[in-house]
Order: C-alpha cells, then sequence, then structure tokens
C-alpha cells in the first residue's frame, strides 16, 4: 500500500483531529489525547517536514518504523524524522502515551542558516532503534525548549518571532547532539561491542576471498551486517575512537597491506589485487596517505 503523503502541518493536526494549527509552518502539539486509528492497521505515512518527537510513559504496544528499521518502544524516548522518509506504525488499542511533538516544515527556516545546517544534524537518519534516551534532568531541558517554541508562536507573531523561534529549535537540536554523544558513552557495554563487531566483521572479510571477489568493504556493507544505519555507526565509533566508519575500514586494510609488505615476496601489484584494488596506482596512493611512505619504501625498511 502506498503511503499517505502529508504536505502541510494543518493537515497534520486534521488527521490527529487537532485544532487547527496556530502558526501554519511550525507547532507544538501534545501527545497525551492522541489515539491510533481502531482496527490495529498498519499505516505509513511520508510527512514535507521535520518532526521531533519525545514519547514517554506508554502503555499498550506501538510500533514504529522509519529508517527500515523497527522498534517496540516501552519506555520513553526522542525520535526524529525528516521530510520524505517514511514512516510507518500500527499499535493496540490499549495504546496510551505523553510528551510533545515538534512540527517545523521546512519553508519556516528558509533565508536562515539553519536551512543548510539541519541536514548536518545526523540523527535524522538514524533508525529507530538508535532513538535518544534523556535523564529525567534532560527531558526538563528539551521539554522547556520545546514550550518557549509554543509560547513564542502563540503570542502575537512579530519580526522577531521567526528568528527567535528558529534559535530555539537550533538550541534543541544542540541538546540533542550532545545527550546522544552522551548516550554512546554512558552505554558503553553496548557501544563497545558494536566496535568489537565491527573488528569482527573487518577481519572476517580480509581473511577470506571476499577482498578479489567484491573490493573493499563499503560502509553500508559494514552497517547492515550489523544492522545499524551508516550514519549512526560511524557517529559511534567517531565518539569511542575518534575513526569513522570508513577509517576503520582503511585502517584494517592498511594493518593487512603492511603484514603482506612484510612477510611475503608479492610484488606491488599482487598485493593491491588481493586487498580489492583494480589498479596498484590507487593502493599506493592510499597507502601513502596513511603511512607517509610508499608500498616500496615500506618494505625496504624491513630489509
Amino acid at each position: 500500500m502506498e503511503p499517505y503523503k502529508i504536505k502541510t502541518i494543518g493537515q497534520y493536526h486534521q488527521a490527529l483531529g487537532l485544532t487547527k494549527p496556530e502558526h501554519p509552518l511550525v507547532s507544538v502539539i501534545s501527545l497525551d489525547e492522541f489515539k491510533p486509528p481502531e482496527g490495529n492497521t498498519r499505516i505509513s505515512v511520508v510527512f514535507d517536514f521535520y518532526i521531533i518527537s519525545l514519547k514517554k510513559n506508554l502503555g499498550g504496544t506501538i510500533n514504529y518504523t522509519y529508517g527500515q528499521q523497527t522498534y517496540d518502544f516501552d519506555e520513553g524516548v526522542m525520535f526524529f524524522i525528516s521530510p520524505k522518509q517514511v514512516f510507518s506504525f500500527d499499535a493496540d488499542h490499549d495504546f496510551k502515551s505523553s510528551g510533545w511533538m515538534l512540527l517545523v516544515h521546512p519553508d519556516f527556516l528558509w533565508g536562515t542558516p539553519l536551512a543548510k545546517t539541519i541536514r548536518q544534524y545526523e540523527f535524522f537518519n538514524y533508525s529507530t532503534n538508535e532513538a535518544l534516551f534523556l535523564s529525567e534532568k534532560e527531558e526538563a531541558t528539551i521539554g522547556g525548549i520545546a514550550q518557549l517554541i509554543k509560547q513564542e508562536y502563540h503570542a502575537n507573531i512579530d519580526k522577531f518571532s521567526q528568528g527567535l523561534i528558529v534559535a530555539q529549535i537550533e538550541l534543541l537540536l544542540q541538546y540533542c547532539d550532545r545527550f546522544y554523544n552522551r548516550q554512546f558513552l554512558t552505554r558503553k557495554i553496548s557501544s563497545h561491542q558494536v566496535l568489537n563487531r565491527v573488528e569482527e566483521t573487518l577481519d572476517t572479510y580480509f581473511n577470506n576471498d571476499d577482498l578479489v571477489k567484491k573490493g573493499l568493504p563499503t560502509v553500508n556493507f559494514i552497517a547492515e551486517t550489523l544492522n545499524i544505519s551508516p550514519t549512526y555507526l560511524s557517529a559511534l565509533l567517531k565518539t569511542l575512537t575518534g575513526l569513522s566508519t570508513q577509517q576503520h575500514i582503511h585502517e584494517k586494510l592498511i594493518e593487512k597491506a603492511k603484514e603482506k609488505l612484510s612477510v611475503t615476496g608479492l610484488s606491488i601489484s599482487e598485493i593491491a589485487y588481493e586487498l580489492g584494488f583494480e589498479h596498484p596506482q590507487s593502493f599506493s596512493k592510499l597507502f601513502k596517505s596513511k603511512t607517509n611512505l610508499s608500498p616500496l619504501e615500506f618494505r625496504a625498511s624491513f630489509n
């Protein structure tokens, strides 16, 4: 079934049975009165605007899907939806929720720096099972900013309104960015399990014939193997190790290249081929960029 398309915030208010939004391009709505459609039917929707949502005190069961993955929420979390992203849900008849949802149409950001920088917040591309879990203090901070946004558009709109609301949206996003980085560190066990799985996946890939058959592993391949979105994986690894997923792939490649250069008599072309390169020049260029030595110079250092 084709997903429903909701182009405006007013249409979404109507779909939820709410009164018309006070502002056509930005709205903060309470989820206390939200009730899913009857019949336990799964619904898929594509929005033309950003959604930032905090859900808490959930009762019953509701399954959300976005970013190609599903998560059964059993506690309060934040998640983020960008325009044109497919969002699906189904819920049982006992479903209850509280919290709030901030809706921001891209047109509201037009002409402001945030119109471009909002795309740099990678959590809009995270999967549902990579949602943000907040402490009570963090929840109060984020909720307070959302309420300031609501108060601002609820008051009489003047020439300062847009600038103040945009600044508050940006502040909210910056706090969320900080809290995500905190989450990577405070959930050390799960985070380091991911790091170990990355290493295991790369070891397996580099120790069989996949390099020759398929070439170098891609970031998407690693992410799909671990069932994690590429952006979340790179952000987590960057926080833990200072290296992105791509850099981890290159580190493993250089490690294998050094091994072959130091303990085998294979030519540079043969090593490049075994490491998944079609052209030896590409291998030599990458090796030198990572070690400041050409493959031949590195090999000579062992003689």
